[in-house]
């Protein structure tokens, strides 16, 4: 089977009110899966409970690495704003969180070695924490999550305090990892869960409310149009003023709406074939992330 994980039901109340409502889904394994909503949707609470910090009110969770013990230990897990002891070494911090997390003291400082300099702090790994700028404690976050090689990581928004470089690096490091384990991750970064996920979980106001594969995603959500793209504004303008279909114009492209899937692209391409109009290219529209998002997140 290649579920790592399935949550059914999970709820978390506080008094009156539910930071998380009845929120089933599954992650398979060496897979990426993007946590994705707006501030309160109830995603920290959701890593929170499934990192072991958290009891939820009701649900269950279960996480099928093939072992008996304290699960928690296959479990890595970065919280948002992750804290480190400033008089410890990058090596010490990494080698303490490893013991911490059930790797033999005989082979943690190894361990730690390695990871650090896997993250791209190998150079770094004697100096103090307190010394790091925010992109190194980052990259130091990572690697105590990871030491022990665990078969579940939960990143909580990894790259949002990252320059354009750091999160760049920082995805790299994602993608390299997804060969070893499981990563469910939160971000508000929507070109980072379009550049890197297998699944899409869209939560609002604590309550799972989309979720699937991009394609399957921007399938649901597709923009029923077709973008021509002219070679100039002028001839995009012609076009719109004569253009026997519902269009708009956005510079030199032009969007031409489907409705309801009767217009077909040969008919799109014979009209414009006709036309003494200068084209480079004529495709599908697709809705960006983005556009997904706040569809989503507005339809509540």
């Amino acid at each position: 089977m290649n579920t790592l994980l399935h949550m059914q039901g999970l709820t978390k109340e506080y008094g009156k009110e539910k930071a998380v409502d009845n929120v089933t889904f599954s992650l398979n394994k060496n897979t990426s899966t993007a946590l994705i909503g707006p501030n309160g949707a109830g995603k920290t609470t959701t890593l929170s409970m499934l990192a072991g910090l958290l009891k939820q009110t009701t649900g269950s969770i279960e996480l099928d690495v093939g072992i008996k013990g304290d699960i928690r230990r296959e479990i890595g897990f970065l919280p948002q704003y992750p804290q480190f002891y400033s008089w410890l070494t990058a090596l010490e911090f990494t080698e303490m969180a490893a013991k911490l997390s059930g790797v033999d003291a005989k082979i943690a400082k190894v361990e730690a070695e390695k990871t650090l300099e896997f993250v791209g702090l190998g150079e770094a790994k004697k100096k103090k924490t307190g010394t790091f700028s925010g992109g190194m404690k980052q990259r130091l976050g990572l690697a105590q999550a990871i030491v022990h090689k665990p078969a579940l990581l939960l990143l909580d928004e990894p790259v949002s305090a990252l320059d354009p470089i750091g999160r760049r690096e920082i995805m790299n490091l994602l993608k390299e990892l997804q060969a070893k384990t499981t990563i469910l991750y939160s971000t508000h970064i929507l070109n980072d869960a379009e550049e890197m996920t297998d699944q899409l979980l869209f939560l609002r106001k604590g309550k799972l409310v989309e979720q699937g594969s991009m394609e399957e995603v921007r399938e649901k959500y597709a923009n029923p149009q077709y973008k021509v793209y002219f070679t100039n504004s002028e001839e995009a303008s012609q076009f719109i003023e004569t253009s026997p279909y519902p269009a708009r114009q956005e510079g030199p492209i032009v969007f031409i709406e489907i409705g309801e899937g009767k217009l077909q692209m040969n008919e799109v391409l014979r009209v414009l074939g006709n036309s003494n109009f200068s084209l480079s290219k004529v495709e599908r529209a697709t809705a960006s992330l983005e556009e997904i998002f706040l569809q989503v997140v507005n339809e509540g």
